[in-house]
């Protein structure tokens, strides 16, 4: 009985190893031999996949990957090429979503547009026009406990009876821009098809860590030493403005010109915050410009620090617009809120009067800082 009521007590500390996050330690990845777990989750495309709904294909190919890890992009094309020549010999593929989306932190969304949520997935899914299913695991998490994959992606493949014949890495090449020469996953599909033994049966992986569910309490301690930064205006003058527009440095410089009155603006303006956040560790940053004018300058540091904007918040100091207007951009009307984003020496690449679309400028960003490490 004691035996019993000791297994139980285990049984649930383990569990709140990856709920609660008060255990480090990660779950065990699956043994070569080992028996596919069952499963039971929903798909972007509406429809709830087990591991029987793959019952038809020779071997199943599952892939562990993430939205936001500069890695998994960079091998989505690859497995796009692997689907594409597999999928006809009758090779099954799924792609796995493991995330908890809110133990993601802004901090490392710095090589994406889009995050780990259920959401974020089927717009991804849209925007590389999945053909495989591709599922989510990150409420619960109980695939990828079951599974134990290390990093995003971890590829995991089984025979016909379902048993583990490979684990690991794609190919040993994570820059998307140079060609890779060991194949492993490639090597693995074609050795199973023809009935022989895989080349090599596991491997390491490079990538990101899964974000268990644990790590959300990381997420909040990140966001509260965020809020403590200090929040400060610079006032400028129409040459100070000029200067900031002509972006002598080595960063892309996104500008937001405001006011406390615009409606718009004060609705929008969090999301620059967040992708100051997501971005500022790469070559870019978030500048403010607030058109209020000195008079107001306590009431727009008042909003500054309600909003965390711990960036470089300008302050245009004359009453004439027009000059500022000018300044900014020769087309541009004078509607606020405007945006834009600057190239480091002076290119303006991006504008938007009114409200932005939150993924259409970080998609613009993404085109030019690069999704991933080869980019830096």
């Amino acid at each position: 009985m004691k035996i019993k009521i000791l297994t139980a007590i285990l049984i649930i500390l383990f569990g709140m190893n990856f709920n609660t996050g008060l255990y480090a330690e990660d779950p065990k990845t699956l043994d070569i031999g080992a028996s596919a777990p069952a499963f039971s989750l929903p798909g972007i495309d509406g429809k709830t996949y087990t591991l029987n709904s793959f019952s038809k294909d020779k071997i199943l190919v599952i892939i562990f990957t993430a939205n936001h890890c500069p890695t998994a992009q960079a091998y989505e094309d690859r497995i796009d090429k692997l689907y594409a020549e597999f999928t006809p010999k009758g090779v099954g593929f799924v792609m796995v979503s493991p995330n908890h989306p809110q133990a993601v932190c802004l901090e490392e969304l710095g090589y994406t547009d889009l995050a780990d949520s259920f959401e974020e997935m089927k717009i991804r899914a849209k925007d590389k026009n999945y053909k495989m299913p591709y599922l989510y695991d990150g409420d619960k998490q109980e695939m990828a406990i079951a599974y134990g994959p290390t990093t995003t992606p971890h590829v995991f493949i089984f025979d016909s009876k379902r048993k583990l014949r490979f684990c690991g890495r794609i190919d040993e090449m994570e820059n998307p821009y140079e060609k890779a020469m060991e194949h492993d996953t490639r090597n693995a599909i074609v050795a199973l098809l023809d009935g022989k033994p895989v080349p090599v049966e596991k491997t390491k992986t490079f990538g990101c860590s899964i974000k268990w569910a644990g790590k959300v309490e990381y997420r909040a301690k990140l966001d509260a030493d965020w809020n403590k930064k200090p929040v400060e205006i610079i006032e400028a003058d129409l040459n100070g403005i000029k200067e900031v527009i002509a972006n002598k440095s080595n960063k892309y410089r996104l500008i937001n010109v405001w006011a406390t009155w615009c409606g718009p603006c004060v609705i929008e303006y969090p999301e620059f915050v967040t992708m100051q956040r997501m971005y500022g560790a790469r070559d870019f940053e978030f500048v403010s410009i607030s058109t209020d004018g000195v008079k107001k300058k306590d009431k727009v540091l008042e909003f500054l620090k309600e909003k965390n904007s711990a960036v470089k918040n300008y302050l245009y100091t004359s009453e004439n617009k027009y000059p500022l207007i000018e300044a900014v951009d020769k087309n541009w009307s004078g509607s606020l809120p405007y945006t834009m984003l600057v190239a480091p020496g002076g290119e303006v690449v991006y504008t938007h009067s009114g409200v932005i679309d939150p993924l259409e400028v970080k998609k613009e960003i993404m085109q030019k800082i690069g999704r991933f490490f080869a980019d830096d």
